[in-house]
Order: structure tokens, then C-alpha cells, then sequence
């Protein structure tokens, strides 16, 4: 895995899904060699056309999550493939629902700090998953890398990728 180097920049009133793929894109871009495969992916949330980016700070991350308590909002990756003489550019869309959530859990949940470089202000891989009541479409995708939708690319793009290497059967020490 290698850093990107690119800059986010993520106006409130953006098109959701095209912002995602743009970002996708320029990360992946801006590490790609030639005759490799770069997987870049940016992701977002998003409540009433309002695009949520990642909180500057614990009081911002605090209204971010007050906003989403006890609603559905929308969570979009945006993934691009380049290399193999292709350039895929797609996007994932998931729901997500919040419990109501009262004051001392945001609380406990901004004091934690995962929100920290977190699209909405939470990780519902970690303590952020006590937050959600439930969600509607691909759980990797709210962690932040839609795995079926990457899966099916690289069937397609790189299908040599998905073929074990390990020891098979009769080769496993009994």
C-alpha cells in the first residue's frame, strides 16, 4: 500500500457520487505506475444532499453525529481501477440507519477520537458500530472498501489475483 498524494477537498453541496469517484481517482492517479494495478477509494456520507467529509474537530464531530442520530443516511465509496489497459471508474451506495442516540453516547464516542479521519465522524468496524441500528447493502462499504463491488472488478480486471496460493488439501500438514 502506498500513501496518496492528493489533496481532498469536499464542498457540503457536492454531487455525493461524482466527488467520490473524482476522489478515487486522483488518489489513484496519483501513485500509479505503468504495468500495475492501483486501487484507489475515497468514501463519504450523506444526509439530505449535505456531503459529511471527514470532522476538523471534537465539537464538529459532535454535530455530525447529533445530525445523524435516529436517521438514515446514505454512505458512497467511489473505487477506480487503473492498469491491465483499463480505467474503471464506479461507486457504492449503502444505507445506514442511527440509533437515537442520547448525549452521553456521543459523548463516550467523540471522547474515544475514532472519529478521527472518518467520513460522518464514525467507524462502524469499531466502537462506532454501537451507534447504527442497521444498515441496507455492502457492510465493507461503510468500513470504507466495497468489497463485493472490488471483487467483481478484479474478476474481470486481474482474475489471476483471486486465485489462492496456498497449500492445497494434500500439501496441508495433517
Amino acid at each position: 500500500m502506498v500513501a496518496p498524494h492528493y489533496v481532498e477537498d469536499d464542498p457540503p453541496d457536492a454531487d455525493a457520487a461524482e466527488l467520490v469517484r473524482r476522489h478515487a481517482e486522483g488518489k489513484a492517479r496519483s501513485v500509479h505506475v505503468d504495468g500495475r494495478l492501483t486501487l484507489g477509494v475515497d468514501t463519504t456520507v450523506v444526509l439530505d444532499g449535505r456531503v459529511y467529509g471527514k470532522a476538523r474537530d471534537s465539537e464538529e464531530a459532535r454535530q455530525m453525529l447529533n445530525e445523524l442520530s435516529g436517521r438514515t443516511h446514505a454512505v458512497l465509496s467511489g473505487l477506480c481501477l487503473l492498469g491491465a489497459g483499463e480505467e474503471i471508474i464506479v461507486h457504492e451506495r449503502t444505507e445506514v440507519t442511527f440509533r437515537l442516540l442520547s448525549s452521553e453516547l456521543v459523548s463516550f464516542y467523540v471522547a474515544s477520537r475514532e472519529w478521527e479521519g472518518r467520513a460522518g465522524a464514525y467507524a462502524i468496524q469499531g466502537l462506532g458500530g454501537r451507534l447504527v441500528e442497521r444498515i441496507e447493502g455492502d457492510y465493507l462499504n461503510v468500513v470504507g472498501l466495497p468489497g463485493a463491488l472490488l471483487v467483481t472488478l478484479l474478476e474481470r480486471l486481474a482474475p489471476r489475483l483471486l486465485v489462492s496460493t496456498g497449500p492445497t488439501t494434500s500439501e496441508t500438514p495433517g
